[in-house]
């Protein structure tokens, strides 16, 4: 498994380091054939909360699994337990619902790799920005290109719970047209079917 850790703001020191190496390669344990695990971490001053670490994590494993948590706490060692711990129960919810299927099940429609399904995870999480404060203007800081994955309503629902997002853009597997997915504030979900006119 390949551990990468990034400071976006302030250095790890090598005792944090090895905290985070311990928590997340324990997730070995639950799911076999991890690939890689990327940490990033961020030293924030938020006005409400005071000062702040949020460490975001993304990991890849076999058949295309992607599972992603972000977590605020005070102390650094207390967001990263948990994120493990959410970590691990996205884990066993992914092995619930997915380990009694097929090989071929499993198996992303379209063939795409690990590094591609990243790369869609990351652009998703990017669209999901901080809110900023009060009185300031919002405006674009990141624009990212990415693949779409031709699948199911059903297994983009699925994906994006995996990915604790509140919208999933894809290709309708049925229609062969983008669409994108998202959570309503009742809870159920509402499916964009834009049109070029």
């Amino acid at each position: 498994m390949e551990l990468t850790i990034k400071s976006r703001n302030g250095k790890i020191s090598d005792r944090q380091r090895a905290h985070i190496e311990e928590k997340l390669s324990k997730l070995e344990r639950y799911l076999h054939g991890i690939t890689s695990i990327t940490v990033e971490v961020q030293h924030e001053q938020q006005r409400n909360a005071g000062e702040v670490y949020r460490v975001q994590t993304t990991l890849v494993a076999e058949h295309g699994v992607i599972l992603r948590a972000e977590e605020r706490a005070p102390d650094l060692y207390a967001a990263i337990d948990e994120v493990q711990e959410v970590l691990q129960r996205q884990i066993a919810r992914y092995k619930d619902k997915y380990w009694r299927r097929s090989r071929e099940q499993r198996r992303a429609p379209n063939g795409l790799t690990p590094a591609e399904e990243v790369a869609i995870a990351e652009a998703e999480a990017a669209a999901l920005a901080t809110p900023t404060e009060v009185g300031s203007e919002a405006r674009v800081i990141r624009t990212k290109t990415f693949r779409l994955r031709p699948m199911f309503v059903d297994d983009a629902i699925e994906q994006m719970e995996l990915l604790g997002h509140n919208f999933f853009v894809f290709q309708d597997a049925e229609t062969m047209q983008v669409s994108v997915l998202y959570r309503r504030r009742d809870g159920n979900y509402g499916v964009i079917i834009p049109e070029v006119g």
